[in-house]
């Protein structure tokens, strides 16, 4: 039952990410499942929702955090954050989609936007700590650089879905070319 439904989940992450507009059947056919079925696990879109921001949130929330306490390092931090996002994939590039896009309503006393904040502040941080030992490029904002990570994200995650780049060099092509874009 429990992975149905997270068959269900990560489709339409997968599904909503490309077209937040697409249909629940369109869920369904990509679950390899009826649109029966996925209504016996989601009662609406929006149900369906709060389940992929709550995989979505876990996923990102575990990856980050574990990166944040191992690395003490800012540069190597954010390198391995980095490395976690793409591990997360299209899971990291939809929350964060999710959360800045000009129909959300961002407000800290919203829990999925506080919990966001939670888990993303973690790469602020990282962000400033760099800025403060003067690695980053002077005059790039954190808010650009972060735009730049989820971007660079993104193209890792369609150049494996596209597969026109060796997996084993993704994660370097990602560093190389956000470090390039960056660091002074």
């Amino acid at each position: 039952m429990k992975d149905t439904k997270q068959k269900i989940t990560d489709a339409a992450i997968a599904i909503f990410n490309e077209d937040f507009s697409a249909p629940l059947e369109t869920v369904a056919e990509k679950a390899e499942v009826t649109r029966r079925t996925l209504h016996r696990y989601f009662k609406d879109r929006n149900d369906l929702l709060a389940a992929c921001h709550h995989t979505m949130q876990e996923s990102c929330r575990s990856s980050i955090g574990a990166v944040y306490a191992t690395y003490t390092e800012p540069l190597e931090r954010f390198e391995h954050m980095l490395y976690a996002a793409i591990d997360c994939g299209v899971k990291f590039s939809f929350f964060h989609k999710l959360h800045n896009n000009e129909h959300h309503n961002h407000s800290a006393g919203n829990k999925n936007c506080s919990d966001y904040d939670r888990t993303f502040n973690k790469f602020k941080s990282t962000i400033e700590d760099l800025q403060n030992k003067g690695l980053i490029t002077g005059g790039l904002t954190t808010e650009w650089i972060e735009m730049l990570c989820a971007g660079i994200v993104t193209a890792a995650i369609n150049a494996e879905k596209a597969g026109n780049v060796a997996r084993i060099n993704i994660k370097k092509f990602a560093w190389y070319s956000l470090s390039k874009g960056i660091l002074a």
